[in-house]
């Protein structure tokens, strides 16, 4: 049995999508007594449950989960949501007296959590249409030539394969005049007060990394993924220009069920969109300080993060005192 050391640090687990972060984080709460804070943009929507591989009820019951189903996907989530949110439940972990896990691939909720984030503007829904429009109409190259031209840091930072990221920086200098990079300059908020263990897992070979990913979402269709977004259309109130329907996989399949692209079409483009990602993880993790980075096959990946937490003093035996 182990407890906690008093001063307790947060452990960030981050790793690209399909790196199997949620069995390890899994594998340790058996070891520990931990509850995970999600850190993904797309698991906080209710009913994106197949195509985001969400934690199923079981594994919720088993353990803790926090930042899961908690907006419609109507709503737009952000960064600066996720910061308060995410706050609020490591607070509440380590009142408990455990420790808060945080699990997940979105680098930017990271990045806010760490070092705070800047008081950008709401999003506008015109500006956002209007911007989501250029993008269907002219691809995210297009965009990220144009973010180029007005904020040449962040078109340096955001991967042109980013639409996401692309859109809020030009829909940011648009309500504003200034650039995203101005604007993150001046940050309001304060950098988290707590120590982080930053823990990176992914496989060593990039190729197993892809093949897993295929796998995966073939698997996803199997389970009913086309179904899922189909019941997600028969709401009514949904569309392409929503967040949470841009997600990875969703937006082909939206597109396969509109008549646009066969089958087979919305399998490749979803796969290789995957890996894109993926990519873009990596790019952004690469950039992560004072991390360790781990071979997410090792088969004793679990053990290993046990030994480093224990290193880092951040658990003991019950009962006895760090040497």
């Amino acid at each position: 049995m182990t407890e906690i050391v008093a001063g307790t640090r947060v452990v960030f687990l981050m790793g690209p999508t399909g790196s199997g972060k949620t069995r390890i984080a899994l594998d340790l709460a058996a070891m520990f007594p931990i509850e995970i804070v999600s850190v993904d943009s797309a698991l906080v929507y209710r009913g994106l449950d197949i195509g985001t591989a969400k934690p199923n009820p079981d594994m919720r019951r088993r353990v803790p989960h926090h930042l899961i189903d908690i907006c419609d996907p109507a709503e737009r989530y952000s960064a600066g949501r996720f910061r308060v949110d995410a706050l609020a439940a490591i607070d509440a972990i380590v009142a408990r007296g455990r420790l808060p896990l945080l699990v997940g691939g979105t680098g930017l909720y990271f990045r806010s959590l760490e070092v705070g984030i800047a008081d950008l503007p709401a999003a506008d829904p015109s500006v956002r249409r209007r911007l989501h429009a250029e993008l269907d109409a002219f691809g995210s190259a297009h965009l990220h030539a144009r973010l180029a031209s007005v904020d040449l840091a962040a078109a340096r930072r955001i991967h042109r394969n980013d639409p996401q990221r692309l859109v809020r920086a030009l829909e940011v200098h648009a309500l504003t005049g200034q650039s995203i990079s101005e604007l993150w300059q001046g940050r309001a908020s304060a950098p988290l007060s707590r120590p982080i263990v930053k823990i990176i897992v992914t496989p060593a070979e990039r190729a197993v990394l892809h093949r897993r990913l295929a796998a995966r979402f073939e698997a996803m269709l199997e389970r009913g993924l086309v179904n899922e977004v189909r019941v997600l259309r028969r709401r009514g109130d949904l569309s392409l220009a929503n967040s949470a329907l841009r997600t990875v996989g969703y937006r082909d399949v939206w597109r396969h069920l509109d008549g646009e692209v066969s089958r087979e079409v919305m399998l490749d483009r979803s796969v290789v969109a995957t890996r894109q990602l993926a990519k873009r993880q990596l790019t952004w993790l690469r950039r992560e300080a004072h991390s360790t980075w781990l071979d997410s096959e090792d088969v004793e990946i679990g053990e290993r993060i046990g030994d480093l937490l224990r290193k880092r003093a951040i658990f003991k035996p019950c009962g006895y005192d760090l040497e």
